[in-house]
């Protein structure tokens, strides 16, 4: 009974798609198929950006965007396989040790997302409204600054919320109605007032979103004044190098608002799983395309490698 009761407190059962068994195949093959596009995708992005000889690449542009899809894929990485295990596990356990992980590496990875797209948007503010200073404001030293300090926060936000897991008891329900583990169900399942961090998760959450998307906001404010003051050509190539970006952030930080900054978090239930595949599984499978089929330069370099490969191919046969 006693080994019973600890099994009760230390596994969960994820089952967040139990309610329809007669999908799992279909639901597998799906999610499957959305993972290869996701993890090729942003690998694919990364490598073209860091690897390829193309100057154009290696602007703090891009650097900020390989640093995108790199965290992108270890999104991917960090909640589709052991969902993708879950669809035919009967058991569908996982410990409290691997939820902290889970949790940890998704947290890292969604933070630094956070930082590294509002430091797109400082970027694209500089390029636009201070286009003649724009090497001297966003040097490569200031760049590699940003993207660190992205993934520093990253830990040291994740390190917070995922400690703060253990000081939870759980002595009731061992389910949790959820396709990975994240922290919100573990409140709803726990037997200790969950109310320190679900404050501690409203603070950290909070200051970060507010920063990182008054960040965004601000630039994209100083980047639209500066559009009255351009040319009817100035202003299509300005719009264009900030659509991308700006699809990008509305999707991220739309779902991820609802997920952890909206009052009542221990009130939901189902609703978090909409919302959750939109923020772990649809936007880092999107990114890759927005980014590279709306931007000439990167669909210039795919061109040259594609036509290189093409020639050696004919100068072998």
């Amino acid at each position: 009974m006693a080994e019973e009761n600890h099994t009760m407190k230390n596994e969960f059962i994820l089952t967040g798609f139990t309610d329809h068994p007669e999908l799992k195949t279909l639901l597998f093959v799906v999610f499957f198929a959305i993972y290869l596009i996701t993890v090729v995708g942003n690998i694919s992005l990364v490598a073209l950006i860091f690897t390829h000889q193309c100057h154009r690449l290696h602007t703090p542009m891009y650097i900020f965007l390989g640093n995108l899809a790199l965290v992108d894929s270890c999104c991917a990485c960090a909640i589709t396989p052991k969902m993708l295990e879950n669809f035919f596990s009967e058991g569908k356990r996982i410990s409290l040790y691997e939820c902290a992980v889970q949790f940890y590496f998704l947290c890292t990875v969604e933070t630094a997302d956070c930082f590294l797209l509002a430091a797109m948007a400082y970027d694209r503010y500089v390029a636009i409204c201070n286009p003649l200073q724009y090497h001297i404001m966003m040097s490569k030293k200031l760049c590699i600054q940003m993207t660190t300090g992205a993934f520093i926060a990253g830990n040291l936000h994740s390190m917070i919320h995922a400690g703060l897991v253990f000081r939870l008891v759980f002595c009731g329900s061992n389910h949790i109605n959820h396709f990975y583990c994240d922290i919100l169900p573990l409140y709803r399942l726990s037997c200790v007032d969950p109310f320190i961090n679900e404050l501690v998760l409203f603070i950290f959450s909070g200051s970060v979103q507010v920063f990182t998307i008054g960040s965004v906001l601000i630039s994209y404010l100083y980047i639209l004044t500066i559009f009255r003051m351009k040319s009817k050509e100035g202003r299509a190539k300005a719009f264009s190098t900030c659509a991308s970006h700006f699809s990008s952030v509305s999707l991220f930080y739309g779902s991820i608002f609802f997920l952890y900054i909206r009052p009542n978090l221990h009130e939901e239930g189902d609703k978090d799983i909409p919302a959750a595949i939109l923020f772990t599984i649809v936007v880092p499978l999107l990114n890759p395309f927005i980014y590279s089929l709306r931007n000439k330069e990167v669909i210039s370099v795919l061109r040259k490698i594609l036509l290189k490969i093409k020639s050696q191919e004919s100068v072998n046969k």
